[in-house]
């Protein structure tokens, strides 16, 4: 039984939803518990032929099963909250899904100063979100919590001692982290960052675990990178080349198009260092790939996508144990017990 964290490597946008979906779906964890900024951040999921986005439910909801719980460094907003609720009824979050009561609430004063703030919307590039704003005010003392507010008093739990329990009952617990590596207050390219450290440590004590308890961390790269907003990003090419190339995306929260680069193993190793990765899982492989397109047995990738993994691996110093091909699930080749066994 063990207790994983999964991260961003990059600038978000890793594919962080459909790995934990796979995650969760395949090993079963009893627990899933988000961690991150807040509803700054949309993981995109597909399953069974459905897109969801997502922005403060764990990805991992399909596994019905599972308790989903919301860290207390997570940002909560009670709208996104409720509507997320009501998006995926049919796969009964009521009665499962709940947060810490010291989540901090972002309102509307949060977002509009978002919006508003030239600084922030226009030089920075955030999402209008409000948790910027929303994080001051915590600093600052000022914010409520979810303790505070009425609208949630039902869906309040103590996230710390329920995950703490279940690892000490030796059970699977699963954690997700939200953005990416580049974008940590701490570690990121400053001042084009987010409002929180967005490393591994820092997920686990949103919440509420320390280091002993964590067995494996998990960061999560693209075969290439993109990047929503401003800031230092040495590897990217133009959108002409993007579109050539066919890899040109667009953010989920923002709808913005993002901007495209070619994969970076300086800010790869970099990330695995500071995060403690014990495995890389790596995504979008059928988008540099395309004749690798739903594959899912090591073996049948293209020599040249064999190559591409290998040498990143060699040159990063983490196992690769998962390597997506495409959208949905079952494209997923599985080297875990290859490797880490």
């Amino acid at each position: 039984m063990t207790c994983t964290i999964l991260v961003g490597g990059q600038w978000g946008d890793e594919g962080k939803g459909k790995c934990i979906t796979y995650f969760c779906t395949k090993d079963k964890p009893e627990i899933i518990a988000r961690a991150g900024v807040g509803p700054n951040a949309g993981h995109s999921v597909e399953f069974n032929g459905e897109k969801y986005g997502l922005r403060l439910t764990p990805s991992g909801f399909f596994n019905e099963d599972a308790r989903l719980l919301i860290g207390a460094g997570v940002l909560v907003n009670p709208d996104v909250f409720k509507h997320e609720l009501d998006y995926l009824s049919k796969y009964n979050l009521e009665g499962r899904t709940y947060m810490d009561a010291n989540c901090a609430i972002i309102t509307e004063k949060h977002t509009k100063a978002d919006k508003d703030s030239s600084y922030l919307s226009k030089k920075i590039g955030t999402t209008g979100s409000g948790c910027g704003p929303a994080n001051a005010d915590r600093i600052n003392r000022t914010i409520d919590y979810a303790k505070d507010i009425d609208e949630l008093k039902d869906y309040i739990t103590d996230v710390p001692q329920e995950v703490n329990k279940a690892i000490d009952e030796g059970k699977d617990v699963f954690i997700e982290g939200s953005q990416g590596f580049g974008l940590s207050l701490y570690y990121g390219t400053y001042p084009y960052v987010t409002s929180k450290d967005t490393c591994a440590s820092t997920a686990a004590a949103d919440v509420g675990i320390g280091p002993t308890k964590v067995d494996q961390v998990i960061v999560i790269f693209k075969a290439y990178i993109t990047r929503v907003g401003e800031g230092p990003f040495p590897t990217e090419i133009s959108p002409e080349k993007a579109e050539e190339m066919g890899i040109e995306e667009y953010g989920v929260v923002t709808g913005r198009k993002r901007r495209v680069g070619l994969f970076d193993k300086k800010l790869a190793k970099r990330s695995c260092m500071i995060n403690g990765a014990t495995q890389i899982a790596l995504t979008c492989i059928d988008r540099l790939y395309p004749e690798c397109a739903k594959v899912n047995k090591y073996e049948d990738l293209s020599q040249e996508a064999k190559d591409y993994i290998e040498d990143i691996e060699k040159d990063v110093g983490v196992p690769i144990t998962i390597i997506s091909t495409g959208p949905d699930l079952v494209d997923t080749i599985d080297l875990r017990d290859e490797k880490l066994n």
